[in-house]
């Protein structure tokens, strides 16, 4: 995995911990995998930050730290798979997992117009936040799933591409520095 290229794109816990606005993270800095990069914690990171991304809850980003500090998780990689779900893609993401729960519970999807506003989320929301719910835990279940085996079996292949290059190499250097046969 790009390991350098994820050190240099996230801080590092001293420049954290420098940070005064920052102090009451200290206990974060107990763990050590919430910021190493190693294969563990960035599948795990990667499981939570997928799940979390599609909650249809506010506050992701302090439930994906949540996690990634009870299960020992990378946590910028956590909490920066969380913006998948941004303001941006909020709409078509929430619209889609909803439309999936609808199907899955067999109740046809509603016609509905969403609004910004306290009063649309108090009444439209309660009769669409199973649907979106059951969508919602599906995609992310899978997501999260796909997305965790998908970076131990990635990891895993770069590993052994790079033992196999170390072993090429190795032999090329046994081979030329034997001296020829008379």
């Amino acid at each position: 995995m790009p390991k350098k290229f994820l050190q240099k794109l996230f801080p590092s816990p001293e420049q954290v911990r420098g940070n005064p606005s920052l102090k009451f993270l200290s206990p974060l800095f107990s763990k050590p995998n919430l910021w190493h990069i190693n294969r563990r914690a960035v599948a795990r990171a990667f499981l939570i930050g997928l799940f979390t991304a599609f909650l249809p809850l506010p506050f992701q980003m302090g439930i994906a730290a949540f996690f990634a500090f009870y299960i020992n998780a990378n946590l910028p990689i956590s909490m920066g798979l969380v913006w998948i779900s941004n303001p941006i893609t909020i709409p078509p993401i929430f619209y889609g997992t909803y439309l999936l729960g609808a199907l899955m519970l067999g109740t046809p999807p509603g016609d509905f117009h969403i609004e910004l506003s306290l009063d649309w989320a108090l009444n439209e929301l309660t009769a669409i936040w199973i649907p979106l719910f059951v969508g919602s835990l599906t995609v992310g279940i899978v997501l999260a799933v796909s997305g965790y085996l998908s970076i131990q079996l990635a990891w895993r292949m770069h590993v052994a591409s790079n033992w196999k290059k170390r072993k090429l190499n190795r032999e090329r250097r046994q081979n030329s520095d034997t001296p020829p046969a008379p």
